[in-house]
């Protein structure tokens, strides 16, 4: 097996690139022209852009000429040229590491002209995250955690180093619904916002995204599923700063490579024990 490089040079290798991703994508924003479709079952995961693309392209070419035995997997896998040149697309053994990319997390958001699309990085071990860089170009920040080490927030021009600890503590009362989640709405609006995704969306006034958990303007989230390079990666960030995670029947989350199709279950992330307990009482109370 190949000697794996450590997460932290990866990241390290990747951020330069990865900020000159983030002002591509702020750059190509309100000029972007939509590419076909993609076969989906709903509206944003449909939605493909030029920048998913053209940036899941840069950070192929970065790793193949740094970490060229590295395993990678990135959304646009299909349309992607260099997928052949990559030892391996899936998961390995443990401590032979898998860099996965959701090149623009939320591309219907940046379609749209919305502010709270990401460029989402992993780095995945055979049982767990071991790292995660979530940059958001639109705002000028990024968040990333690292495995028992934390999570960290700051600005495009700071370094890891220099990025301050993120501990979620003060959150708006509101929780985000993931696509066909609504069905627990009614047992939660007399405490929350409730923010269902697939009613709420709307191209002209900006919602929540799921990574509103790490900005504080969301307290909770309960997503159908958390798919290694957006959702699950979120939420290792929230738990590495202090959330509560697991399942939707409340169980600690399985090991990586027990998952299929690149994916957790469905997530309960919340930022207290009380939402929790709000969010898991909601799911228990309607027969799935």
């Amino acid at each position: 097996m190949p000697i794996t490089p450590t997460t932290r040079l990866i990241l390290e290798t990747l951020l330069p690139h990865l900020k000159v991703a983030a002002g591509y994508a702020r750059f190509l924003q309100p000029k972007i022209a939509a590419l076909p479709a993609k076969e989906q079952g709903n509206f944003f995961s449909a939605a493909l852009t030029d920048a998913d693309v053209a940036i899941q392209n840069l950070v192929e070419v970065v790793l193949l000429g740094t970490f060229p035995d590295i395993r990678f997997y990135g959304e646009e896998y299909e349309s992607s040229n260099n997928t052949k040149y990559f030892r391996a697309t899936e998961l390995g053994l443990e401590g032979d590491y898998l860099v996965t990319l959701d090149p623009i997390d939320g591309t219907k958001f940046y379609m749209d002209g919305h502010s709270n699309y990401q460029i989402i990085l992993s780095i995945l071990n055979s049982d767990d995250f071991e790292a995660v860089l979530a940059i958001s170009p639109a705002q000028n920040i990024y968040f990333y955690a690292l495995r028992g080490e934390g999570a960290f927030k700051g600005t495009l021009e700071m370094s890891l180093e220099t990025c301050a600890p993120l501990h979620i503590t003060s959150t708006k009362p509101s929780i985000l619904l993931g696509w066909g989640m609504n069905f627990i709405a009614h047992l939660l609006k007399d405490r929350y916002q409730v923010i269902d995704i697939e009613t709420d969306y709307s191209s002209d006034i900006q919602i929540p995204n799921l990574n509103g958990i790490l900005s504080g303007d969301l307290s909770g989230a309960v997503i159908k599923s958390g798919k290694f390079i957006d959702g699950a990666a979120l939420a290792f960030i929230a738990r590495e700063a202090g959330c509560i995670v697991t399942t939707l029947d409340g169980s600690t989350l399985p090991p990586l490579h027990t998952c299929r199709n690149y994916s957790l279950p469905g997530l309960i992330i919340a930022a207290s024990k009380s939402v929790h307990q709000d969010l898991l009482k909601a799911m228990q109370s309607v027969p799935v």
